[in-house]
């Protein structure tokens, strides 16, 4: 299992490295993070799908907390800190990201154009 051996947050950017003991190396957007929490709250109660969450463009990190030797707790400004993001959780994202971000546009995509077509009513 990989682990991870240095963070750093960049607080214009919003971006967060993430370095893992096999010399490998991940940047993460703060709205990412932010929409793939391991939270259940983000990622549902059970067997569900995870939640669909909208408009963390601009969210930022306002604190990052270790969790003994295994896992982060990231403190997002807009008041969401559950979740923990274990060692094993950010190698899963690194591993993911392309596909997770993809799917996770596609499902913003899919729930607008839901929104967006009404149904018609014809009265006879």
């Amino acid at each position: 299992m990989k682990h991870v051996t240095k963070i750093h947050y960049h607080s214009i950017s919003k971006n967060v490295d993430i370095y893992f003991d096999d010399e490998s190396k991940s940047v993460f957007s703060s709205e990412f993070l932010r929409v793939h929490s391991p939270s259940a709250e983000v990622q549902g109660h059970g067997s569900g799908p995870m939640k669909l969450v909208f408009n963390k463009q601009s969210v930022s990190i306002n604190s990052i907390e270790p969790v003994g030797h295994y896992a982060l707790r990231l403190g997002f400004d807009d008041g969401h800190n559950s979740g923990l993001f274990s060692w094993q959780y950010f190698a899963k994202l690194q591993e993911q990201q392309s596909a997770l971000w993809d799917e996770y546009l596609q499902r913003i995509n899919e729930h607008k154009n839901n929104k967006d077509s009404v149904p018609i009513k014809f009265i006879p």
